[in-house]
């Protein structure tokens, strides 16, 4: 069943490319994340809610309650997504250029590049989530970059370009860091163990060379740091979340960060195990508060709406590197919080399409009155606006007050001041933006909001009430397992 899961995505992006039917292309994009979403709950309920973790290949595969967690936020949102995307490729189809088809065989139009990146995308994070072995891992993780270039690209456009090549340069900078640190890493445990998988590496961390240790994760956390977009190695995120195509951009934010804070994370078990997990608390800490800083200066007055999507899924991520750092129960705001913002940013990011689509700018000084010319849209931007901010009732605001609870227990006053006055900065240039976007009058369109542009943000919508107001309880078992793993537990 795991290999099937695996197996899925890439099958389906091969279909993609040699199917020359757009209509056939777009129920295939459909059904296989449903068929991979079900697979994903068959795994946990028959084996994983048991304590039974499926494993491949001598441990190199295997999907832990980590991985899982993970694993399972990615597949619910490619779900999602991929409805919006049938919408979305409808209309990009019918303005279609023809100077942009393809007349390799097999291609008949740029959607087949699209709709088979998609899958790869969704395979590359499937592998991530389920490799062990930090060779395979760092594999995947690169693999997701090569899979997502094209998706950046997708417009055309010179300034699609210019993300295109940022995003390849930097992150290809970073992941070349973290082949290094995996270099390092080795030499650390050539008297624990000669493989490099995660479990191995937990069984002997008491053998492990501290020092050469400590350099594998510096390089690690800077080389999956700049993929997950924490400051100051973000310089890509920006680029790449504004030009991207709407639907890309939800699915970079909500699942790509995270795969890469997952890569960190299984070094950071290493370092639990061996006693040593002060060193990478500190630098979680330390890079949280930074990335919330460089956030909250960007906001602050910004002028596009999606690069102020872009700056504040820095700060979310450095929101999720301050819980971990502090351990304990921010462990747990954590995980919670990386669950809240995948889906609270991908519904921000769905609707911030649809403006775009109707308005045809990004400007924000350009766009009044959306509540009134977008009923929907503009309803689910003001929510999704509070949602973001952590506002109650929605999730976020669990997953902040706990990351804060773990800071004022901690006693860590000085961090706790800095939290509390970043928040508050970013709140407050957050929701002056989404306000004065959705308040007013404004051009007077013809905007019917489409059924498939519309329900995705919504499903997504209702989801982060509900867990604003209740944590369902198979849920939070699945948080708590993660939780565990990365405190060392058994």
């Amino acid at each position: 069943m795991l290999l099937s899961l695996i197996l899925i995505p890439f099958i389906s992006a091969i279909l993609s490319f040699l199917i020359t039917n757009n209509s056939l292309r777009r129920l295939l994009l459909v059904i296989s994340p449903i068929i991979h979403f079900i697979l994903v709950l068959l795994i946990y309920f028959t084996q994983i809610s048991s304590g039974n973790i499926p494993e491949l290949q001598g441990g190199w595969i295997s999907l832990d309650p980590l991985g899982f967690f993970f694993l399972a936020i990615t597949s619910a949102l490619f779900m999602v997504t991929s409805f919006y995307a049938i919408g979305y490729l409808k209309k990009e189809n019918k303005g279609a250029k023809k100077d942009f088809e393809s007349k390799y065989l097999f291609y008949n139009a740029p959607e087949a590049i699209f709709t088979g990146c998609l899958f790869l995308f969704l395979g590359t994070m499937t592998l991530v989530t389920v490799s062990q072995h930090f060779g395979l891992l760092w594999v995947a993780v690169e693999a997701t970059t090569l899979a997502t270039a094209p998706l950046i690209y997708f417009h055309r456009h010179h300034r699609s370009l210019e993300a295109t090549w940022k995003y390849l340069l930097i992150c290809s900078v970073g992941i070349a860091l973290a082949l290094l640190g995996n270099f390092f890493l080795a030499v650390a445990s050539i008297k624990a163990t000669p493989h490099l998988i995660v479990s191995d590496l937990l069984n002997n961390a008491e053998k492990l060379n501290i020092l050469w240790l400590k350099t594998a994760f510096i390089f690690i956390f800077v080389g999956y740091g700049t993929k997950m977009g924490l400051a100051p190695f973000h310089t890509w995120l920006p680029d790449a979340h504004s030009e991207s195509p709407s639907l890309v951009s939800a699915l970079l934010s909500g699942t790509l960060l995270n795969c890469a804070f997952l890569a960190i994370l299984r070094m950071h078990q290493i370092f639990v195990a061996a006693g040593i997990e002060t060193f990478s608390q500190e630098l979680f800490i330390i890079f949280g508060l930074l990335s919330m800083f460089v956030a909250a200066v960007f906001i602050i007055g910004q002028t596009d709406y999606k690069r102020m999507l872009a700056y504040s899924s820095i700060e979310h991520m450095g929101i999720i590197s301050l819980g971990v750092g502090l351990g304990g129960i921010g462990i747990f705001g954590a995980l919670l919080h990386a669950l809240n913002h995948s889906f609270t940013k991908s519904m921000l990011f769905l609707v911030a399409g649809n403006i775009l689509s109707h308005i045809k700018t990004k400007s924000i000084i350009d766009i009044k009155g959306i509540a009134k010319t977008l009923p929907v849209s503009g309803f689910l931007w003001v929510a999704g606006g509070l949602a973001i901010t952590g506002s109650p009732p929605f999730g976020m605001f669990i997953s902040k007050f706990t990351i804060l609870k773990a800071s004022i227990t901690n006693g860590n006053w000085i961090i706790t001041s800095v939290f509390l006055f970043l928040l508050i900065a970013i709140f407050t240039g957050f929701t002056q933006i989404i306000f004065k976007m959705s308040q007013g009058h404004g051009k007077n369109i013809e905007a019917k909001e489409d059924k498939l542009s519309i329900i995705p943000p919504v499903i997504l919508c209702i989801v982060i009430f509900i867990l604003g107001i209740m944590l369902p309880d198979e849920l939070e078992k699945i948080i708590k397992s993660a939780q565990i793993i990365l405190e060392g537990q058994k």
